[in-house]
């Protein structure tokens, strides 16, 4: 099978990673990919935005199935032309996709569910806006309605900049502070059955201990050896299992990957958001320890027969990933910057450690920095330690001028294992 996967950040690098080493897949493409995605898949130049653009090069590689990585191709509908053209397409459509695209739709669904999840208002003035704060009082949880690439979110003790960020909104969610610890947990659906992965914790904040403003993602880890091992079968109940019925009941079934953020709170499980895709960087470390083939699983959604798939096979070992980010991030970042030692991850940490691309450019011979997010340095190992001593090795090897990256990725949970 040909498979074409659109995007060009570290999820699918990720992606294409793991379908290069499926045997089922006789040719892989991305679109338009990044210099590191260029080592496992041919890159091809596309508007990813674009979906009859999207739907032409499929037709032209003779894609067997087409993934679509990002929120806003999913949110323009990208999924949508490829499925016209007659081709299997793992992402949902653009409708369905509103679950990520709008905070307020996705409010709205869980409502009508009856899925556990922060009390929010919909604010559209400032007088709403005023009222809700006071309401929740702090800390406060403000939330850009729609897409954000990850830091449309604030959370602050400093009312000011809590409503500075919201009067910076077209249409804002303010709802109350969830406490608890946090996990991701991603499910491949048809529309009717839902297949949970395994669970895993990122890290939002820019620097360690939690500090500093909010990004798309510092770094992450899989298992979690602190959470209930009930926990996926009472999301699957609670959450994901409804909110596929609820879609489909509303004439938009939703086929593809969701994704639930979820707060482990003094009441119970609450959802924080719903991601209508892979998300990043916990794709990293749950396809890292995926022992079933992926191809087959993500046709199996885009052809709605996942009823018919074993269950999910996993790996014991556990995977850590860190990112590096460019200097300034979350803020402006600074790029064009050369990236060394990249050869020597893979000649010293591999098979064990390994770098997956986000934010890079080919320039000639050299890899230069293209993003706030730069780089995803993956490591597996026996346990959350192993694998923590085998990222943070492979990241000491990657020379960026001027980049920052957390240090204390899973640190936590390996300590209390």
């Amino acid at each position: 099978m040909k498979v074409l996967v659109i995007g060009g950040g570290a999820r699918e690098h990720a992606l294409c990673r793991s379908l290069s080493l499926d045997p089922d897949v006789t040719a892989l493409y991305c679109a338009p990919g990044n210099a590191g995605i260029a080592e496992v898949a041919e890159l091809r130049p596309v508007d990813a935005l674009d979906g009859a653009a999207v739907a032409r090069l499929a037709t032209e590689v003779g894609a067997g199935l087409v993934v679509v990585g990002p929120e806003a191709p999913l949110v323009a509908g990208v999924a949508d032309a490829v499925r016209a053209a007659g081709i299997p397409c793992f992402g949902p459509s653009g409708e369905a996709a509103r679950l990520e695209g709008s905070k307020a739709f996705a409010k709205d669904v869980m409502a009508a569910a009856n899925v556990p999840t922060a009390r929010s208002y919909v604010c559209t003035t400032p007088e709403e806006v005023d009222a809700a704060l006071d309401a929740f009082g702090a800390p406060y949880v403000v939330k850009d309605d729609g897409l954000a690439a990850g830091k449309g979110v604030v959370v602050t003790d400093d009312l000011e900049e809590a409503r500075a960020h919201a009067l910076a909104c077209a249409n804002v969610i303010i709802e109350e502070f969830l406490d608890g610890p946090e996990v991701s947990l991603f499910a491949i659906t048809d529309g009717v059955t839902v297949l949970p992965l395994t669970p895993a914790q990122d890290f939002k904040r820019a620097r360690d201990g939690d500090e500093g403003p909010n990004t798309g993602g510092m770094g992450a880890y899989s298992p979690l050896p602190w959470a209930d091992p009930k926990l996926v079968d009472e999301v699957m109940q609670s959450v994901l299992q409804p909110t596929v019925d609820e879609l489909r009941r509303r004439g938009t079934p939703f086929s593809g990957l969701l994704y639930a953020g979820l707060a482990i709170t003094s009441r119970g499980v609450r959802v924080i958001e719903f991601n209508a895709r892979f998300g990043d960087p916990e794709t990293q470390v749950v396809l890292a320890r995926l022992k079933t083939p992926l191809a087959r699983i993500l046709l199996g959604s885009a052809n709605g027969t996942l009823d018919t798939e074993p269950p999910l096979n996993w790996r014991d070992d556990a995977a850590v990933t860190v990112v590096i980010a460019s200097h300034n991030y979350p803020g402006t970042p600074r790029t064009g910057d050369p990236i060394e030692g990249l050869d020597a991850v893979a000649a010293e940490d591999a098979p064990d450690a390994y770098v997956l691309h986000a934010g890079t450019r080919q320039d000639g011979d050299a890899v230069l920095s293209a993003g706030g997010r730069v780089l995803s340095v993956t490591a597996t190992g026996a346990d959350l330690t192993q694998a923590r001593e085998r990222a943070y090795a492979a990241v000491a090897r990657i020379r960026l001028d001027g980049s920052q990256h957390r240090t204390d990725i899973a640190q936590k949970a390996a300590s209390e294992a």
